[in-house]
């Protein structure tokens, strides 16, 4: 079951974005995070050419603070004109227990955002394949991609743009590295499989603190991300905890562990196939061959 709302011009009005703006304190301080995060966002779009043959972008929304700041965002570059792409706004309902199925819609109706919302019970599905004890997120994860995948083809999309943050990459990075036995993180912008389709993360510079405080400022109707109650022991948690550790004994260690995963040097690393030892030949100097 599906919930379609598209109007034949989808841009940003000013009066969407002012909807969306219009519990913003006149503060200075809010007005210092409102413009971070834009410059963050748009920085991100510019640095990874998220323009790049895009015209049409399925936001995504989880209904959890994250992606609730990032249409704030969009919308409000997109006002400005610096963000030249329709925008449709989208959430799939997976059917988790106690899921408001009206509170989306309701929201984006109010501010008059094009939008789709689409029910589909994959909890049912998880639940049912994954044994009681054992985390839902992957296997949840995975269902939701290929929804989202198939909406935006259907739609026209050629982006499906989700709400990550400087956290949830440097959080990745870590459990790749402590469990998964690789380097990687998630990418600012990646090709799917079947390469009809971008996933862009605009977000990948904010910080996870900022982002909470806009959604809060701006009241957004946040839908808490643990219904499926799967969430309780993950090793996400674990290193998260470790990070925010780390940047309270040093503050502005997150910024610079976010700008090493944007220098990396192959040849002091030890992936052979990345960087190819065999040519590291040293040459004799005439001193030596005497």
């Amino acid at each position: 079951m599906s919930y379609d709302q598209t109007a034949p011009d989808i841009s940003a009005s000013p009066q969407q974005t002012f909807w969306l703006l219009r519990h913003a304190p006149q503060t200075t301080g809010f007005n210092k995070l409102r413009k971070r995060l834009n410059r963050l966002a748009l920085q991100a779009v510019s640095d990874f050419s998220m323009l790049q043959n895009s015209r049409r972008w399925l936001v995504c929304l989880s209904g959890g603070k994250d992606s609730w700041a990032m249409l704030g965002i969009l919308m409000d570059l997109k006002e400005r004109g610096d963000l030249p792409v329709d925008i449709l706004a989208c959430n799939l309902d997976q059917g988790q227990p106690g899921f408001p199925p009206t509170t989306i819609p309701d929201f984006l109706n109010e501010a008059g955002i094009a939008h789709r919302i689409e029910f589909r019970d994959t909890y049912r599905v998880v639940t049912e394949k994954i044994p009681a004890g054992q985390t839902y997120c992957a296997l949840c994860s995975r269902l939701r991609r290929g929804n989202l995948y198939r909406i935006a083809r259907e739609e026209g999309c050629d982006a499906v743009v989700l709400g990550h943050h400087r956290e949830d990459i440097l959080e990745t990075f870590f459990l790749n590295f402590f469990h998964g036995g690789h380097l990687a993180a998630m990418p600012p912008k990646l090709l799917n499989d079947q390469g009809d389709l971008t996933v862009l993360r605009p977000l990948s510079y904010c910080a996870e603190d900022d982002l909470a405080r806009y959604s809060a400022a701006l009241r957004f109707p946040i839908i808490p991300c643990d219904l499926c109650g799967s969430q309780d022991g993950l090793q996400r948690k674990v290193i998260k905890q470790m990070i925010d550790r780390m940047e309270t004994d040093s503050p502005g260690r997150k910024e610079t562990m976010l700008r090493a995963l944007a220098h990396i040097k192959p040849g002091h690393m030890l992936d052979r196939d990345l960087f190819d030892f065999e040519s590291l030949v040293a040459e004799k100097t005439d001193s030596l061959k005497g």
